[in-house]
């Protein structure tokens, strides 16, 4: 007989044991299923490690730099097996701090694969055999989505890697190239470039970052290439050759052919959903491109079945799939959430320099103002011109603001230069609570603060940039 809940969550990532958290604080009887580590690959083998190991990289480049605050240090040097034990040491110990939250708030975790085996019913397998079989009238799929494989760049483990392999290294390569210049791929490849390997980044499309603002990502190219990483956009790569020594890549480029010999290649080209073998084709779930297809609440069509997180539509993010998931448990618990806005989810870029975004670009603002016959207003301000940024010896930056012309909406923030995944928020507030310009305008912001940038380039916006 199966074990009766009232949810049962498939997948322990930053989606789903936060929608089986707030499952248990309403008072629901709820299981989360989970094969691997609580926490996810989020938690475990992306964004908490490659925090850990970029750190290590400030570190590192702020090191070389030490003369310019008056200091001397000689003989830096680091230790590649240690850097990436402590990577290692942070994600285990956030994975044990999701256990005992679990526990905490009395979910039932069941080590082992979930899958649909009928309706309202999960089978749990664990190394090919029957662990469990759990009855719920809801179902949350939350099992996320692992690296994209294109032919002839498939990961070996050794020359060709994935996020994985990237984020453990035995040893510092001396070159490396990364395919595709998306979050992942730039955060890659400015750690190795920080640590001293020579880095290349390949990217099919005209520019890197491509979701980003335009004028973001010229910013960050140039940024980039000061510092030695060597951009070829509009490229690809047509052939490799393996060797003892490493991997001679052939690319494609706006110039012709050019190879290019490194020691390892990293491939950052996006995700695929693991919708495989969790028995949704048998259960009707509608799947297109390799994700699961769901409505605002992350119903997927069939009764009592959700999914919400990496399986389902983009942006791919933690905090979307955290926010997914209390929004579809409050939904199946009968309260009346706000259905998630797409627009108002912070994209953070943790590289040096930082890139973080809200909202639509410069130039989605304008196209979607045309349509409506309207007009929007830009601001902008430099790093430069902002006393905290000059005293932090981070003078290379840029934040700008987009709002519509007539009603001081903002439709969209974009920030680039030292800490800006931590000032996005102040924006996202705003937006998510429709605040206008001009009562941005109104706020007060502290000095010295990097934070007074945001408030310049509203101020820009409006035609009253007091600084510069």
């Amino acid at each position: 007989m199966a074990d009766e809940f009232d949810l049962v969550v498939v997948g322990g990532g930053p989606g789903g044991y936060v929608a089986a958290i707030r499952a248990a604080q309403l008072g629901m009887n709820t299981a989360l299923v989970e094969s691997d580590h609580l926490g996810g690959i989020c938690l475990n083998w992306g964004c908490i490690p490659t925090k850990a190991l970029l750190r290590a990289s400030e570190i590192h480049h702020l090191l070389h730099h030490l003369d310019e605050f008056g200091f001397a240090v000689d003989n830096i040097r680091f230790d590649m097996a240690k850097v990436v034990a402590r990577s290692r040491k942070v994600a285990r110990r956030l994975s044990l701090g999701v256990s005992g939250l679990l526990k905490k708030n009395k979910v039932k975790v069941i080590d082992g694969r979930g899958r649909l085996s009928a309706p309202n019913t999960i089978a749990v397998e664990k190394d090919g055999k029957p662990v469990a079989e759990l009855s719920a009238p809801h179902i949350i799929l939350a099992t996320g989505a692992r690296a994209r494989q294109l032919p002839g760049l498939e990961a070996d483990g050794d020359r060709i890697w994935t996020y994985r392999e990237a984020m453990v290294p035995t040893a510092m390569p001396k070159s490396l190239l990364v395919v595709g210049s998306g979050a992942i791929g730039i955060e890659f490849a400015s750690f190795y470039r920080q640590m001293g390997a020579a880095v290349t980044v390949v990217e099919l499309l005209d520019r890197i970052l491509p979701v980003e603002d335009e004028e973001i990502s010229a910013f960050a190219a140039k940024q980039f290439t000061a510092q030695g990483i060597v951009l070829h956009t509009k490229s690809k790569v047509g052939g490799l050759k393996k060797s003892a020594d490493g991997v001679t890549a052939t690319l494609e480029t706006p110039n012709g052919e050019q190879r290019i010999e490194v020691e390892r290649i990293i491939s950052a080209v996006g995700i695929v959903g693991n919708v495989e073998n969790i028995g949704l084709e048998a259960a009707g779930v509608k799947i297109d491109k390799t994700h699961v297809v769901v409505n605002q609440w992350g119903e997927t069509g069939v009764k009592g079945v959700y999914a919400i997180g990496d399986l389902v539509g983009p942006p791919w993010l933690a905090h979307k799939a955290s926010h997914e998931g209390v929004v579809c448990v409050e939904r199946i618990a009968g309260k009346d959430p706000h259905p998630l806005d797409v627009t108002s989810i912070p994209g953070c870029t943790y590289s040096m320099p930082q890139i973080a975004s809200v909202g639509l670009t410069e130039a989605k603002a304008r196209a979607e103002a045309k349509e409506r016959g309207s007009e929007v207003k830009v601001g902008r301000f430099p790093y430069l011109g902002n006393g905290k940024a000059i005293a932090m010896g981070e003078p290379e930056g840029l934040v700008k603001t987009v709002f519509d012309a007539k009603t001081g909406e903002l439709l969209g923030a974009h920030m680039i230069g030292a800490e800006v995944t931590e000032l996005i928020h102040g924006y996202v507030i705003a937006k998510t609570h429709e605040t206008t310009a001009a009562a941005l305008a109104e706020t007060i912001f502290p000095h010295p603060t990097l934070s007074e940038m945001m408030h310049e380039s509203v101020l820009d916006a409006l035609g009253r940039r007091i600084h510069l």
